[in-house]
C-alpha cells in the first residue's frame, strides 16, 4: 500500500510540522478518501469534499482541544473527524454502533459541541469564550465557530453575532459560503483593508482619528453636529465589509476556501486580533468530484448527501437494476403531491418550509405552483411567523417542517398560532426514529410537546391514503391550528384514494374486532405495529381487537372508554415518547371518566436519546416490532390470569 501523508495523521497536532504544500496534500487525500468511502457506505458528502482545506488549515494553526473548534450542524465535519484520530473508522459512520453523524461530545474530545441542528455554533462559541474569561483561565485558547452561508440565515447565528460583537468578545468566525463562486481577494488595495481591519495596531488608529477630529478646532463642533454621518463615512473607507462591522465584527474576505496558503493567512491574522473577527471563506460543494462540483446548483443539491455504493473508483457508479416490484412511494413525496392537489382546489392554501423543499416534498410545488411556495431560510421561527401573518389575512399556510425542527419554533407555535387560534396547518415529516441521522434528526417528542397546548388538533395517518384524507381534513378545519405526523421512508403500499375526503375531527377507527381479551389501540406508525403484533397473538390463540385512534387531540374518548370496559388489557402503540405522549393522553381520558387505568399497557420509545441506525435495527432495540411488542402483550396476559384479575 502506498504511503500518504494522511497515514501519519493520527492527531490533529501532527499538522503542525508539515509545509503549505504538505497540508495541501494532506487536504487532497482527505478528499480522496472521504469520496472512496462515503461513496461505498453513504453520509453527507458535497459540504464535507468543501471543506478540506479549511479542516486542514484550521487544525495546522490551531492546538485542539485547547483551542476550540465548533463545527455548525457538523454534516461538513468529517474532515475534521478524519484529522482528530478517527481516519480509520469513517467507514463506520452513520453505521449503527459506528461514528456519529455528526459531531458528538462522547465521541472524542476534539467535538467541543454536539449538534445536528443548524446555526448554534456561534452562540455556544460565545458562551465558551465568555466563560474563558469569566473563569481567568491562565492560558484561554483560541474559539472558532466555522458555520455555513445556509446556517447563517438562522437568527439565533445573528443573536450571537450581535452579543459577541457588543461585548467585544475576542473570537473568530469562519463563514463557510459554499453558495457561490469564488472571489478571491485579489489586488494591493484589497490585502491593505484586510490588514488594516484586523491589525489591533490600524484598528485603533480608526478610533483615534474619530477621537482626534472631535478635538480638531473648528472641526469638532461639526463633526460632533454630523459625527454619525462623518463616522458611517470614515469606517466605509477603512472597513468595506460594512454589514459586519456594525455588529462589532472585524471582517475579512472572501478568502479561496481551497487556497491552503490563503487560509493560513488569514486565519492567523484572525486569531492575532483579539477581538471578534469574521472571516468569509468560499469553497465549492463537491470540491473534487465532477459531478457534484460541475453540476451547478442540481449537482450540488444531488450530491449533499451519497447513497451507498454510488461511486467506486472516485466515479459515479453504474445504476443497480432497478428492484421489482417498484416500491411504494415515499411519505414525503406523497404529502408533496397531495399539497400540489390541496393548493390547486383552494386557492388560499400556500406551502412552507425553512430550507427543506426537496426534504419536505416541497419542491414538488415549487416546480408545480411557485408563488405558492415559500422558503424562509434556516429560520423555522419565521416560518411559523410568517405563516400566523398568512393566517391572519384569511390564508391556509401549510408548514411542512422535520418534527425534530419545529421544536426550534415552540414559542412560536404556543404564542402566536394555539393562542391566537390560528388555521396553520403543521405537517410533521420525519416522525418517529429516521435512522442514521441520529438523536438530533429522530422525531420523537412532537405528540408530547404539542399535546399540552390549547386548542391544537393532532393526528396522525397510518398510511399514505390516510394523510391524504388527513392533509385534507386540516385543510378544511377552521377552528385553529392542526398538526398531522409521518414518518421518514416509503409507505405501506396502499392504494391512493382518487379523492382526499375528510374525516370527522377527534373520531377513531375500529379495524379489527377481538374477542374481548385485548384491545390494541396504534397511533400513527403504531397502528402497523399493532396490526402485525395481533396476527402473531392470532397464531397462540389469542384475538386482539385493532383501533386506529387517528388523533391524540382531541382523544376518541367514547371510543377508549368502550375499549377498556369491554377488554381485559388495553395496549397503547406509539413511535414518540411515552412521557406525556398518546398513551398518557388515553391513561388520562380513562382517568377522568373514573376507569382502572391499571390495566393499560403502553408501548412507546424509552426515556432516552436513542443512537443511529437503521430503523429496523433502532425498532429492534428499543422493542418497537410486531414481535416483541406479541410478547410484551402475552406476558401482560399470563400476569393477569396468575394475578387472578
Amino acid at each position: 500500500m502506498t504511503d500518504t501523508l494522511l497515514q501519519r495523521i493520527n492527531r490533529p497536532q501532527d499538522l503542525h510540522a508539515l509545509s503549505e504544500d504538505e497540508l495541501s496534500r494532506v487536504a487532497q487525500e482527505v478528499r480522496e478518501h472521504i469520496i472512496a468511502t462515503v461513496g461505498e457506505i453513504g453520509g453527507h458528502f458535497g459540504a464535507n469534499l468543501g471543506t478540506c482545506e479549511l479542516a486542514v488549515a484550521l487544525h495546522s494553526l490551531l492546538d485542539s482541544p485547547r483551542d476550540k473548534i465548533l463545527w455548525d450542524v457538523g454534516h461538513q465535519a468529517y474532515p475534521h473527524k478524519v484529522l482528530t484520530g478517527r481516519r480509520d473508522e469513517l467507514a463506520t459512520i452513520r453505521q449503527y454502533e459506528g461514528l456519529a453523524p455528526f459531531c458528538a461530545i462522547g465521541e472524542s474530545e476534539h467535538d467541543i459541541m454536539g449538534a445536528g441542528h443548524a446555526s448554534t455554533s456561534i452562540g455556544i462559541a460565545v458562551g465558551i469564550k465568555e466563560a474563558m474569561k469569566a473563569l481567568r483561565e491562565p492560558d484561554p485558547g483560541h474559539v472558532v465557530a466555522v458555520i455555513g452561508d445556509g446556517a447563517m440565515t438562522g437568527g439565533v447565528a445573528f443573536e450571537a453575532l450581535h452579543q459577541a460583537g457588543g461585548a467585544g468578545t475576542p473570537m473568530v468566525v469562519v463563514l463557510n459560503d459554499n453558495g457561490m463562486s469564488i472571489a478571491p481577494n485579489v489586488g494591493a488595495l484589497s490585502r491593505y483593508f484586510t490588514r488594516v481591519r484586523l491589525h489591533p495596531k490600524l484598528w485603533h488608529t480608526r478610533e483615534n482619528m474619530e477621537t482626534r477630529l472631535s478635538e480638531l478646532p473648528g472641526v469638532g463642533r461639526k463633526f460632533e453636529r454630523y459625527g454619525e454621518q462623518m463616522k458611517e463615512s470614515i469606517k466605509a473607507f477603512w472597513a468595506p465589509g460594512l454589514l459586519w462591522e456594525e455588529l462589532g465584527w472585524a471582517y475579512t474576505g472572501v478568502i479561496d476556501g481551497h487556497d491552503i496558503h490563503a487560509l493560513r493567512l488569514a486565519l492567523r491574522s484572525a486569531l492575532a486580533a483579539e477581538r471578534p473577527v469574521l472571516v468569509h471563506v468560499a469553497t465549492v460543494k463537491g470540491k473534487g468530484f465532477a459531478p457534484a462540483e460541475e453540476g451547478g446548483q442540481e449537482g450540488m443539491e444531488k450530491w449533499h448527501a451519497a447513497k451507498p455504493k454510488s461511486i467506486a473508483n472516485g466515479v459515479v457508479a453504474a445504476p443497480a437494476m432497478p428492484k421489482l416490484p417498484t416500491p411504494p412511494p415515499q411519505y414525503t413525496s406523497v404529502f408533496g403531491e397531495a399539497l400540489v392537489a390541496e393548493c390547486r382546489r383552494d386557492r388560499r392554501v400556500v406551502g412552507i418550509t425553512a430550507a427543506m423543499n426537496t426534504g419536505t416534498g416541497l419542491n414538488i410545488l415549487q416546480k408545480e405552483m411557485p408563488d405558492r411556495y415559500f422558503d424562509v431560510g434556516i429560520a423555522e421561527q419565521q416560518a411559523i411567523l410568517f405563516a400566523s401573518g398568512l393566517a391572519l389575512e384569511g390564508a391556509k399556510p401549510v408548514a411542512a417542517i422535520y418534527s425534530t425542527f419545529l421544536q426550534r419554533a415552540y414559542d412560536q407555535i404556543v404564542h402566536d398560532v394555539c393562542l391566537q387560534k390560528l388555521n396553520v396547518v403543521f405537517a410533521l415529516d420525519r416522525a418517529g426514529l429516521v435512522g442514521d441521522d441520529g438523536p438530533t434528526h429522530h422525531g420523537v417528542f412532537d405528540i408530547a410537546y404539542m399535546r399540552p397546548l390549547p386548542n391544537i388538533v393532532l393526528m396522525a395517518p397510518r398510511d399514505e391514503a390516510m394523510l391524504v384524507h388527513m392533509l385534507r381534513t386540516a385543510l378544511l378545519y377552521d377552528d385553529g391550528p392542526i398538526a398531522l405526523r409521518y414518518p421518514r421512508g416509503e409507505a405501506l403500499g396502499v392504494p391512493l384514494p382518487t379523492r382526499a375526503d375528510p374525516i370527522e375531527i377527534g373520531r377513531g377507527e375500529i379495524l379489527r374486532e377481538g374477542d374481548g381479551k385485548v384491545a390494541i389501540v396504534g397511533y400513527g406508525t403504531g397502528v402497523a405495529k399493532g396490526l402485525e403484533a395481533a396476527d402473531r397473538l392470532s397464531r397462540g390463540g389469542l384475538d386482539a381487537t385493532v383501533v386506529d385512534a387517528r388523533f391524540a387531540k382531541p382523544i376518541d374518548a367514547t371510543l377508549m372508554a368502550q375499549l377498556a370496559t369491554e377488554h381485559e388489557l388495553l395496549v397503547t402503540i406509539e413511535e414518540g415518547i411515552l412521557a406525556g405522549g398518546f398513551g398518557s393522553a388515553v391513561w388520562e381520558s380513562l382517568n377522568e371518566d373514573g376507569i382502572d387505568a391499571a390495566r393499560i399497557l403502553r408501548v412507546g420509545l424509552p426515556d432516552r436519546y436513542v443512537t443511529h441506525g437503521t430503523p429496523a435495527i433502532l425498532h429492534a432495540e428499543v422493542g418497537f416490532t410486531g414481535r416483541r411488542i406479541a410478547e410484551r402483550i402475552e406476558a401482560a396476559v399470563a400476569h393477569r390470569a396468575v394475578a387472578g384479575t
